[in-house]
């Protein structure tokens, strides 16, 4: 809550509404003060007790809060409700009519200076950045957002520290994303705020660096502690509904901190709602695991899991992350023509600011079908499109397969010396296992 005005504005406030109301002096005075007193408060000469100013503010028939800030008591609230409306907007999966909600709503909250509304609109406004692929955009609201929580605890700002990260990531820049996601585990942790939904975000949120980066055992536990963490947050969207609609009576009725508390719990719930989101990395990473072992037809219903997961909340960033994947296990299931045709329609989807690794890991699979089909200078083409994806992210494990395939190709048509100078590329690239990540795993949370 803001502090009170200055003196000299609450008293031209309190002369105002006394004289609106027809009270003289006395008759607001009565039976603690006098009117000497008011008259002083009135001219700004003195800076009334908290307790004078709610007699006052009783005598003049208006909330403590509205007399000492100029703010209807119900604003605060009232911004919250809709603030939970756009969040329920957003968890639907309109991104673009939330992003006019959380407008309007962060314009509101500037104009009366409400910090942790503001704060909630700008985290509103960055998760719906994500949501449609603006990654420039995300990334400074989620800044703003951080920046005007800074003083709350840990697991408040942990949304917007996740948002950033994410928006790293999805930006190619994997070593600053999971340097984000680890040293707040960490804190967390070092500091026993092991909260569940703040932990569940980080968790879900650094599966998809890890895997680019080749830390697929650090994606794995961090996937198994997510899976874990899930049951607590459960299926909030009919209790957020209820929440929503409790606040409603309340505020009718007049009980504005009942209401508040309804509020922020609607708030909340609605927030988990976008941890469906994150979820289908959880699949995601199941389908990575069973392709690995082979598993193909469980890896393409993992994954076509989470393509459905994704594509139900419009997240077309995500959703074509995920296909490309998709398609690979396709192509290895003998349906190469269906792969090249998912890759094909993703690509448009994808680009270097927008998810350099999965555009690189789409050419690249273009690449291998058009070597089956004896489309050589086609494969070439979108391997060499992939170098330079990879190259720009730093994906040094992938850029290396990349090398070797390239390799191979010049090699199997008779460009020995190219061959060789990817091969050479491809080795400088190579990394020793751990050394894909800044430091130690995050320590395990108490599940």
């Amino acid at each position: 809550m803001a502090e009170r005005d200055d003196p000299e504005i609450i008293g031209r406030r309190v002369q105002q509404l006394r004289t609106e109301r027809g009270l003289t002096q006395k008759q607001l005075a009565e039976p603690a003060y006098t009117p000497a007193y008011i008259s002083t408060l009135e001219a700004g000469r003195v800076r009334a007790s908290e307790p004078a100013l709610r007699h006052i503010a009783e005598r003049l028939g208006i909330a403590y809060e509205e007399l000492t800030t100029g703010r209807p008591a119900h604003l605060a609230t009232d911004l919250r409700l809709r603030l939970t409306d756009a969040q329920r907007t957003l968890a639907t999966g309109e991104a673009e009519v939330a992003a006019e909600q959380y407008a309007l709503l962060l314009a509101e909250a500037d104009a009366h200076g409400l910090v942790a509304e503001q704060a909630a609109a700008l985290l509103g406004l960055g998760e719906c950045a994500l949501e449609t692929g603006d990654l420039a955009t995300a990334q400074e609201r989620f800044e703003e957002s951080e920046r005007r929580t800074g003083d709350a605890p840990l697991p408040q700002r942990v949304p917007a520290v996740r948002g950033r990260a994410v928006s790293h990531y999805l930006a190619g820049e994997l070593r600053y994303a999971c340097y984000l996601f680890e040293s707040t585990l960490d804190e967390l942790n070092r500091t026993g705020l092991h909260d569940p939904d703040a932990l569940l975000l980080l968790y879900t949120g650094v599966i998809a660096p890890y895997m680019d980066m080749g830390a697929h055992a650090r994606a794995a536990q961090a996937a198994e502690f997510a899976l874990a963490l899930a049951p607590q947050v459960g299926d909030p969207a009919l209790v957020a509904r209820m929440h929503r609609s409790v606040a409603r009576t309340m505020i009718a009725e007049g009980r504005i901190a009942e209401a508040d508390v309804s509020l922020a719990k609607a708030a909340e719930l609605y927030r988990q709602l976008q941890i469906r989101t994150e979820l289908a990395n959880c699949h995601w990473m199941r389908g990575y695991l069973y392709a690995q072992n082979g598993e193909l037809e469980r890896a393409e219903a993992e994954l076509r899991e989470a393509q459905a997961m994704l594509s139900a909340k419009r997240a077309a960033l995500y959703t074509s992350q995920v296909a490309v994947e998709l398609a690979d296990v396709l192509h290895r299931r003998g349906k190469s023509e269906e792969a090249a045709a998912l890759l094909r329609e993703v690509l448009g989807d994808l680009s270097p600011e927008r998810g350099a690794i999965h555009s690189a890991a789409a050419h690249r699979l273009l690449g291998i079908i058009a070597e089956d089909a004896r489309e050589t200078e086609a494969a070439e083409e979108h391997y060499v499109r992939a170098m330079s994806l990879l190259e720009r992210a730093g994906a040094a494990g992938d850029l290396a397969d990349l090398c070797r395939l390239l390799g191979d190709l010049l090699r199997r048509t008779g460009r020995i010396e190219a061959a060789l100078d990817a091969y050479r590329t491809g080795l400088g690239h190579r990394t020793a296992p751990g050394t894909t990540t800044l430091g130690p795993a995050p320590a395990q949370p108490p599940l």
